[in-house]
């Protein structure tokens, strides 16, 4: 009997799932990694993008995980858990902001901005220097580009991508408008399967302590005594037990490297709970 290969091969992925509309950077990200001969298919909300996945609706999804500026997007490590899917690779995207609205809407017309919140915070400063300017969230900054269109809003504008003003229809009034330029997104690109990570490559896990002294110091140092590189760890509360913590930990290697495989059959013994979420190659 021919035995099935365990492992996903990314170039058979066809269709990818992101959350907002059109435009997102979201979208840009999936687009920067997979190329541009996708399917892509947008969501409503984040857990839209896991269920389409999970249901076999979409090959892939993506996930925005952290902003170098705004922090982690906490709300995507709680659906990481919930759901059964592997992490097969990353994307760190640049975020360019751009000040839209629509053909003949001038500068000074404009009372209000919409866009989603942490893209208002990124751009504070510059909106500060406009008069008479209120800042709106929106659930999305590509979706506040297309309300903007669609309701043909004469005092208005939006921030979002260059591409979200080009899709709708919008005139650029200003490029560049976030307030540093070091900021930066980075995507979890998501599939059923895992991946055979190759050489570069980084892991991504979740993992309970047991309620003993030291617990963190004992999980933490199966990576410290191996030299093994650890680039992230957040932690998220678990529901329904007041004062007790899930861990999200990246670090460098792949489970296929004896050293990290080793590494987690140890931490196995310390936590009470390891959940592998994938191996997969570095952006």
């Amino acid at each position: 009997m021919e035995r099935r290969n365990k492992f996903l091969e990314v170039r058979t992925i066809r269709s990818v799932a992101f959350q907002g509309e059109r435009g997102a950077f979201s979208e840009q990200a999936a687009l920067d990694f997979f190329g541009r001969k996708i399917t892509l298919l947008p969501a409503p909300a984040f857990e839209d993008v896991l269920k389409l996945v999970g249901r076999n609706e979409a090959d892939s999804g993506i996930l925005p995980i952290e902003n170098s500026l705004q922090g982690s997007v906490l709300e995507n490590y709680d659906l990481l858990q919930r759901y059964h899917l592997s992490i097969i690779g990353e994307v760190k995207l640049r975020i360019i902001h751009t000040l839209m609205a629509n053909p003949g809407v001038r500068l000074k017309d404009i009372r209000r901005v919409y866009s989603h919140p942490q893209a208002l915070a990124q751009c504070r400063s510059y909106l500060r220097r406009l008069r008479n300017v209120e800042a709106i969230p929106a659930y999305d900054t590509a979706g506040a580009a297309k309300s903007v269109r669609e309701k043909n809003l004469t005092d208005a504008a939006a921030i979002a991508s260059a591409q979200a003003a080009r899709d709708y229809g919008l005139k650029i009034l200003a490029r560049g408008i976030e307030g540093n330029r070091a900021n930066f997104t980075r995507f979890l690109v998501l599939a059923r399967k895992p991946v055979s990570a190759g050489a570069r490559a980084k892991t991504s896990i979740v993992f309970t302590l047991k309620s003993v002294p030291g617990a963190l110091f004992d999980a933490l140092g199966v990576f410290a005594i191996r030299k093994i590189d650890v680039h992230k760890i957040e932690s998220r509360p678990i529901v329904g037990k007041p004062w007790q913590y899930l861990f999200y930990l990246d670090f460098d290697g792949s489970l296929n490297d004896r050293t990290c495989s080793e590494a987690i059959r140890n931490l196995r013994r310390a936590a009470a709970s390891v959940k592998v979420l994938g191996s997969y190659p570095k952006a």
